[in-house]
């Protein structure tokens, strides 16, 4: 580097020298300041002076922590959800077709719920694997019901409730759905999910230690936010220091789940060998009683909260359920209505290669069609793109088709239609299958991008519409081939015989 000239140089030296001087005077000012400040503290009461330096060194620390904050990257923050209200469902069930099943069943369990909240009784809700004697502890708690009880694994194969009644007299209404693991287990487990979503206490029977199977089902139904008993059933085969101590190892593997947990017995019957004073040997029945007392008063203590305790935590479940069910919904009308604003670009797209004349390498030849395709399906999907985000997807598509097969095809079929003859017709059927495909894939990737990411993803988009151009199914080129013909014979000049 070229050393400054002489004159520069004590020019800079002189600005130095100068700078120097001014900060010392400086320096020295605010040290007279401080000084003079200090004596005349020396002659002001003890705290006087005090308060005055708490002063200053609040004053400074908050200087300082203004100062940190201002600098201290900030994390970003989770975006809240809203809140789901009855309101905001109705109006979603209105917006989805009349005949939209999500629609239908979600307006049914609203329906539902109002009628059980008209009740006014505690509803609680039974699960467990088979074998456990599910079945049989609800016999115990409503006597009056008639459960299917059969010696086969897994014989509750839907949702039956019944009416029972707390020891002060309340009604106390349970719902016995399928145990797990029965036949057609996923139709079995969303009944009971939809079940659990409708009650307001669940209550989980096991038969002994808990197995990883039965953690994970009782830690999905504590996601439910419901009060949760563990009933641990058929406790009369352990001795009292064997059931406190299985007790115990179940509390520990739930105590994260906040559940309770309480011995039960059904009633049952007990075979007995009988032996008489002459040596014979006789098998009898001998019915056990249930012992259900510290459930139901685990019940009673749950129904004690009273339905404003109860009832919100019962509604969240359910409108949370109804808010899954309706997304379902309402992205499957949007896949259709997705579809038929593609197939009809598509269509556009193949009508206009086949009337086009000069070649074309890019998407400018059918931009205004690209971009109506684009704002259409954001406009589906809930969403408003701008009008630059939009031009700057097009154009990287572009670029991406000008060393694609798609613009390759288009470039040879527009070739082919100097020759006349075959040429002309298998020129204009091959450039209209490129541009067919072009539309259809980025209709499709586009559609894609927009229904998981929730927004104009430009790399997303582009990824997804590299891949469908890549390896376009035989099955769509066929389609857009019988598209091309019957748009080319439908704009065909009639022949003097009348036919096209």
């Amino acid at each position: 580097m070229k050393r400054p000239s002489q004159p520069l140089r004590l020019l800079l030296a002189m600005a130095i020298f100068l700078g120097t001087a001014m900060l010392a005077l400086t320096l020295l000012r605010a040290t007279d300041a401080a000084l003079s400040v200090w004596d005349r503290l020396e002659a002001w009461p003890l705290w006087v002076r005090l308060g005055f330096l708490l002063a200053l060194a609040a004053l400074g620390t908050g200087a300082l922590w203004g100062v940190w904050r201002l600098l201290r990257p900030r994390a970003p923050r989770p975006p809240r959800a809203a809140p789901i209200d009855r309101g905001a469902l109705e109006a979603r069930i209105g917006r989805l077709d009349a005949a939209a099943p999500e629609g239908t069943q979600a307006r049914s369990e609203l329906e539902e719920l109002d009628l059980r909240r008209a009740e006014g009784a505690v509803q609680a809700c039974l699960f467990g694997q088979i074998s456990t004697g599910k079945s049989s502890l609800l016999a115990a708690l409503a006597p009056q019901a008639q459960p299917e009880i059969g010696p086969v694994g897994g014989t509750t194969v839907r949702i039956q409730r019944h009416r029972g009644l707390l020891p002060d007299g309340r009604t106390l209404e349970i719902a016995d759905v399928p145990g797990s693991f029965e036949a057609d287990d996923g139709e079995h487990i969303e009944l009971a999910r939809a079940e659990a979503a409708r009650s307001h206490a669940l209550i989980y029977v096991v038969d002994g230690d808990l197995a990883r199977s039965q953690r994970e089902e009782l830690a999905a139904l504590a996601q439910f936010g419901r009060p949760l008993v563990v009933a641990l059933n058929k406790a009369d085969r352990h001795t009292r220091e064997e059931l406190d101590a299985l007790k115990d190892r179940i509390g520990r593997a739930t105590r994260d789940l906040r559940a309770l947990v309480v011995a039960t017995s059904a009633a049952h019957a007990q075979e007995l060998v009988r032996e008489h004073p002459d040596g014979r040997r006789e098998t009898v029945l001998r019915e056990r009683p249930a012992r259900i007392e510290t459930l139901q008063r685990a019940l009673a203590r749950i129904a004690d909260l009273g339905a404003q305790a109860l009832e919100p935590g019962r509604e969240a479940a359910l409108f949370s359920r109804l808010d899954e069910q309706l997304a379902q919904g309402e992205r499957r009308e949007q896949r259709e209505r997705s579809e038929k604003a593609i197939e009809r670009y598509t269509r556009r797209a193949v009508i206009g290669a086949l009337a086009a004349v000069a070649p074309g390498t890019d998407l400018v030849i059918q931009g205004a069609l690209a971009t109506a395709l684009t704002r259409e399906l954001c406009q589906i999907h809930g969403l408003r793109a701008r009008d630059v985000d939009i031009d700057d997807l097009l154009a990287r598509a572009g670029g991406l088709l000008r060393t694609g097969s798609s613009i390759t095809l288009a470039v040879v079929g527009n070739a082919l239609k100097a020759f006349p003859g075959f040429g002309t017709l298998g020129g204009g059927l091959v450039h209209a299958v490129a541009y067919g495909l072009i539309f259809d894939s980025l209709g499709h990737a586009l559609a894609d991008t927009l229904s998981n990411v929730r927004e104009l993803d430009r790399d997303a988009t582009l990824s997804a519409f590299r891949q469908r151009l890549a390896t376009p199914s035989a099955e769509r080129l066929l389609a857009l081939a019988m598209l091309a013909l019957e748009d080319r014979d439908s704009d065909a000049p009639a022949t003097p015989d009348g036919r096209g």
